[in-house]
């Protein structure tokens, strides 16, 4: 793991644990991340499945989250930017039952940046529609196992020196 995926998987691990444990107790970990992507997974586990054996909602719900704004936090920090987000509304379809590790995938680092720098020029809050999708590498390779569509909410301004 290279020492930036290594940093983001303890900044991760410090911001589940400090806002939100419900985060850490599903285990999550980011596998890729660039300026574009961010790709985390979720295991499949006592913690994560349902009486079905596939995964939660609930731990889906927290991988789409992580996916799909946790670049805004990374982004902004490596900005000497202060960001507040949170999400609108979210649109889940599911297509098949993950019963293996899951990977969320968002592609969507360029929609994040400009909407940093909207807000950051407006001093308004900036909302727009950011997309995860859910795979099971191990048992489907990249055929979708349900797709999200979050309306992410972003307020930044520049930190004080």
């Amino acid at each position: 793991m290279t020492t930036t995926l290594r940093k983001a998987n303890w900044g991760l691990k410090f911001f589940a644990w400090r806002y939100i444990p419900l985060i850490g107790f599903c285990s999550p970990k980011i596998v890729r991340m660039d300026n574009k992507t961010l790709e985390v997974t979720i295991p499949h586990g006592w913690r994560t499945k349902n009486h079905l054996g596939s995964v939660y909602f609930g731990a889906l719900a927290i991988g789409a989250d992580l996916a799909g704004a946790f670049l805004v936090f990374t982004k902004a920090q490596n900005r000497g930017v202060n960001a507040n987000f949170a999400f609108k509304d979210v649109q889940g379809q599911f297509l098949k039952r993950p019963e293996a590790k899951v990977h969320f995938t968002s592609n969507d680092g360029e929609v994040i940046d400009q909407m940093i720098d909207e807000s950051l020029a407006s001093g308004e809050r900036i909302n727009r529609p950011v997309s995860v999708i859910v795979t099971c590498p191990s048992l489907h390779g990249d055929e979708p196992m349900a797709t999200f569509t979050l309306t992410l909410s972003v307020k930044a301004k520049q930190r004080k020196s």
